[in-house]
């Protein structure tokens, strides 16, 4: 079993709750996801099965969409609506326009600082546990990408945001920093996450969806394959003699009239159009080598 699943995560389970789902309804050992969402929070999840969990790494680098609502005036130690609220604030005072100027000051590489609740690990520990066990721990910002975001509905003291941000983004934390510019404090109220890569909430299937799917054995109609999320890498089609190079794990030279730089990546086919690998430019040898090797008929 090799195939990706676009799954619309609903409210009150985690992410691994949905992998175990995927896991007894495909009896495929070998399941994860891409993207963890906070058990809150809906919307679309990628699950990877079989082979297709080798390539996790390149949806989790992704960009994402998200919808939020915020809530202005009260702060939470989860900086959701899940914590205990620990300041409050006057924000009757905010105008549309005010939190739109707000809104803008986020744009582009901007620091982020991760919430105490979160799966981020400190001396191996993740933070979260500290956080329940009343342990504060210092964490250092981070450069964070926000390509998108604006203002879809204010009714305060609750505002409606849509943001198209860049890996390691947390939008409670966003939530969060956007209360404290604005002076008045903030929490995310609720999240759906709209898009991951090249995964849309519309097309997202639900768990009880793919059970009737998987029940009556027509789910591959909703199975996508592994290179699908590869979509925006170069293409490299080879030749049978060096296909068969590469599904040994050796390095090939790049095509004539090509100039690949250091740790570029691309796609690799076979004459005959199947997925055969991920292939990684080696800057010192000049040699493309393999990174993810996926040849036909195998269970590696």
């Amino acid at each position: 079993m090799e195939a990706i699943l676009n799954i619309n995560k609903p409210a009150g389970m985690t992410s691994y709750d949905v992998v175990a789902a995927v896991k007894r309804l495909s009896r495929e050992k070998r399941v994860g996801h891409a993207g963890t969402l906070d058990p809150d929070a809906t919307g679309v999840l990628p699950v990877c099965l079989g082979r297709a969990t080798r390539i996790i790494e390149f949806l989790t680098g992704s960009t994402k969409s998200y919808r939020a609502v915020i809530e202005l005036g009260t702060v939470t130690d989860t900086y959701d609506a899940g914590g205990k609220v620990i300041q409050t604030g006057d924000s009757s005072g905010i105008s549309r326009e005010q939190f739109q100027m707000a809104l803008a000051s986020f744009l582009g590489t901007i620091a982020q600082t991760p919430p105490m609740y979160s799966a981020l690990k400190h001396h191996g520990e993740p933070l979260y546990k500290l956080a329940r066990a009343g342990i504060t721990v210092t964490r250092e910002s981070r450069p964070v990408q926000i390509y998108q975001i604006q203002l879809i509905d204010w009714q305060p003291p609750r505002a409606t945001i849509e943001v198209e941000c860049g890996k390691g983004t947390y939008i409670r934390s966003l939530a969060h920093d956007i209360g404290q510019h604005l002076g008045c404090g903030a929490h995310m109220k609720s999240l759906v996450r709209l898009r991951c890569g090249i995964f849309n909430l519309d097309d997202a299937i639900t768990l009880a969806d793919l059970a009737e799917a998987f029940r009556y054995g027509y789910w591959e109609h909703f199975a996508y394959p592994t290179d699908t999320v590869l979509h925006d890498l170069p293409v490299m089609i080879l030749s049978e003699a060096t296909a068969q190079a590469v599904r040994q794990g050796n390095a090939v030279p790049p095509r004539q009239n090509t100039t690949p730089q250091p740790e570029d990546v691309c796609r690799a086919y076979t004459i005959e159009g199947d997925f055969l690998a991920v292939l990684r430019f080696n800057g010192e040898t000049r040699l493309w080598q393999p990174k993810k090797v996926f040849p036909a008929g195998s269970q590696a």
